[in-house]
C-alpha cells in the first residue's frame, strides 16, 4: 500500500502537523497530512484529494522529498512524502484532528509517528555533507579551524570531522572551538566514530561501518545527529535497526583515492536508497555538482571529501 504525505511549508518555514485521532493506529502521535493512494491515482492527484478532504486547501504543486518503506507484521506500506509551499486556502481541521505549525528544528521527534521522524530528518538535512580529508595533519590545526569556519559561514550545514592522524583529544578541542560558530549559523558538526566525545560536546557522530555490528541501540539521544557509514544493503538494514538519522552509501563512483574500489553505480544506489527507511547521501567520487543526480536517484544529496574543500 502506498500512502502519500504532504510536507506543507508556510512563508515562515513552518510545517503543518496533524494529530492521529483516538481509535486509530498510533493514536495521539503527530504526522504529516495525507492518506492512501487510490488505484489509478497519480501522486499529485492523491495529494490534492487528501489535502482537500483533511484540511480544506487546494494543492497546486509539489516535489518528492523522500520515500519511507514501513514494515508491519500484517502488511507493507510505502510512505511517499512530497514537499510543497504551493496551495490555496487556509488549512483547517475537517476530520476533528488537532493541527499545529512548527519549524522543523522545533519538532521533537518523540511526538511523531516513527515513519514521520524520517521525513523530518530529510527536511532538516542539507543536500551537501562535507567530510574533512583523512590526510589532514595535527600541526595544521589553525589552517583547518579557519577553513572549516569559513565553510560554516558560507552556510555549510553539515560537517564531519574525520581526522584519523589527530589524537582524539585534539579533534574534540577543534570541535569545541568551532561549536559556537556552528550554532550561530545553524550548522551541525559530527565526530567520526567518537561516541563519547560527541556525547560530552553535545554534537553528532558518524558511526564507522564496523561500529554498526557492535552497538545494540542508538548511541545518542534523538536530539543529536547519528549518521552511519554504509557500503551494502545489510549495512543500511543494521543502521535502520539502530534508528540512525541518515547514512552515507559508498562508493557510488570510483574515488580518486581508492582506485581499486568497485563502484556501486547509480542504479544500485537508487535501489538501496529506495529500500531504506532513512535519508541516504551518495559518497565516493562525488562533488557538490552531483546533488541533482543524487536527488534524481532517491538520495538526500551528496557527501564528499576532496571536491568539497576547493
Amino acid at each position: 500500500m502506498r500512502v502519500m504525505a504532504a510536507v506543507m511549508l508556510d512563508a515562515l518555514g513552518r510545517v503543518l502537523l496533524a494529530q492521529r485521532p483516538a481509535g486509530k493506529h498510533l493514536a495521539g502521535m503527530w504526522e504529516f497530512p495525507g492518506g492512501k493512494l487510490e488505484p489509478g491515482e497519480t501522486p499529485m492527484a492523491a495529494l490534492a484529494r487528501e489535502l482537500r478532504e483533511e484540511v480544506g486547501v487546494t494543492f497546486l504543486r509539489g516535489e518528492p522529498l523522500i520515500r519511507v518503506p514501513i514494515h508491519y507484521p500484517e502488511r507493507e506500506l510505502l510512505l511517499d512524502a512530497w514537499q510543497t509551499d504551493q496551495w490555496e486556502g487556509e488549512p483547517q481541521s475537517l476530520e476533528g484532528q488537532a493541527l499545529q505549525w512548527l519549524l522543523p528544528e522545533q519538532i521533537d521527534p518523540a511526538i511523531l509517528a516513527p515513519a514521520d521522524r524520517v521525513i523530518v530528518q530529510a527536511l532538516r538535512l542539507p543536500p551537501r555533507y562535507a567530510i574533512t580529508p583523512a590526510d589532514a595533519r595535527p600541526e595544521q590545526r589553525g589552517f583547518w579551524f579557519e577553513r572549516i569556519g569559513q565553510s560554516i559561514e558560507r552556510s555549510r550545514q553539515l560537517v564531519q570531522l574525520r581526522l584519523p592522524l589527530w589524537p582524539r583529544e585534539r579533534v574534540r578541542e577543534l570541535a569545541a572551538g568551532l561549536l559556537p560558530l556552528a550554532r550561530r549559523h545553524g550548522s551541525q558538526l559530527l565526530l567520526r566514530g567518537d561516541i563519547e566525545g560527541a556525547r560530552e560536546l553535545g554534537i553528532g557522530v558518524q558511526l564507522k561501518g564496523r561500529q554498526l555490528a557492535t552497538l545494540s541501540e542508538r548511541p545518542l539521544p534523538l536530539s543529536h545527529l547519528v549518521g552511519a557509514s554504509c557500503h551494502a544493503a545489510a549495512d543500511l538494514a543494521r543502521a535502520e535497526q539502530l534508528a540512525v538519522d541518515f547514512a552515507t552509501l559508498s562508493p557510488v563512483a570510483a574515488p580518486r583515492s581508492r582506485v581499486q574500489a568497485v563502484p556501486l553505480g547509480w542504479a544500485s544506489f537508487r535501489s538501496m536508497a529506495e529500500a531504506a527507511a532513512l535519508p541516504i547521501y551518495a559518497l565516493g567520487g562525488m562533488a557538490p555538482s552531483h546533488v541533482a543526480q543524487a536527488r534524481d536517484n532517491s538520495g538526500q544529496g551528496v557527501a564528499g571529501i576532496r571536491e568539497f574543500w576547493p
